[in-house]
């Protein structure tokens, strides 16, 4: 990609909306909500001000990503209408972009969240960059595992914020994510086998195969669903929470057994439907929790 075409005023702001990939951003901000009521000690002002910045951090993370990625991302056809790949903006200005964001996002969760949140948000930006975009994609069929850490902080962040510290209910909530990413991931990564083999990416489907791949996410899958009802357990939500997580666990878990003995690509790409639903119905489910507790008299 030699430089941007001359496109829209609208257009090329569209574009630089899109480097910051406001649905994962999206999901981010979704599993870092529930902390704020566990944790307990935020007003409404603040939880959005943090969120903010974890926003913030967020966005510089996936702009960073893709203009690393935007020479690889050309080749999938999953990604190669991406702003860089389709040229609509300048590598330059994507990098420039990436770099304010980061700056200003450290900044402002210094400001509204203290030095340790500034550190935790700073960090995530970092390790999604250099130790997984870098370092681990293009390196080892374990690189979603590993990197899916940098997709779980938000929960830490907040947390960060609100205490100085990083406690159980963020620590939880990073473990949902965590177990959460390579079943979801692996799914996709098994619908697109090709097109991350062309890419040159080592994904687990195209290292280890399907077969292996899918019993790998049922193992994650049922350790996420056992995982997930630590809340309950510990007596940081409700029984009926942990038993909505329990259930939209095994419903997860039977869509990826589903996926093994199906054999069929299509069935993964269910799989990585159902997987996001899941996420969205736990968390949901935790605010829910919470939001009844607050309104009981």
């Amino acid at each position: 990609m030699t430089g941007a075409v001359a496109l829209p005023v609208g257009v090329q702001l569209r574009a630089w909306w899109e480097m910051t990939r406001p649905r994962v951003l999206l999901l981010v901000l979704f599993t870092g909500l529930p902390v704020f009521a566990m944790a307990g000690g935020a007003t409404l002002s603040r939880a959005l001000a943090v969120l903010f910045g974890t926003a913030l951090a967020g966005a510089a993370s996936s702009t960073l990503n893709a203009w690393w990625e935007r020479d690889l991302d050309a080749r999938m056809a999953r990604t190669r209408s991406r702003p860089l790949p389709a040229a609509a903006l300048q590598p330059t200005h994507a990098l420039g972009l990436g770099v304010l964001l980061t700056v200003v996002s450290t900044a402002f969760l210094w400001w509204v969240g203290g030095v340790f949140a500034a550190a935790v948000g700073l960090g995530t930006i970092l390790f999604y960059v250099f130790v997984y975009t870098i370092w681990l994609k293009p390196r080892t069929p374990q690189n979603i595992v590993i990197g899916g850490a940098a997709g779980a902080t938000a929960p830490m962040i907040a947390e960060a914020a609100l205490t100085g510290t990083v406690g159980w209910p963020s620590l939880i909530l990073f473990g949902i994510v965590f177990l959460w990413t390579p079943p979801h991931f692996w799914a996709i990564a098994i619908f697109r086998k090709d097109e991350y083999a062309s890419a040159g990416f080592p994904m687990m489907p195209n290292v280890a195969g399907d077969a292996s791949t899918r019993r790998q996410s049922l193992a994650y899958a049922l350790l996420l669903t056992a995982f997930s009802v630590l809340p309950s357990a510990l007596g940081l939500l409700s029984w009926w929470y942990g038993a909505v997580a329990a259930l939209a666990g095994a419903w997860f878990s039977l869509w990826v057994l589903r996926s093994i003995y199906a054999d069929n690509p299509r069935t993964d790409y269910q799989v990585f439907r159902v997987s996001i639903s899941y996420l969205f119905l736990v968390f949901g489910a935790m605010l829910a929790d919470q939001v009844i507790r607050w309104a009981a008299p």
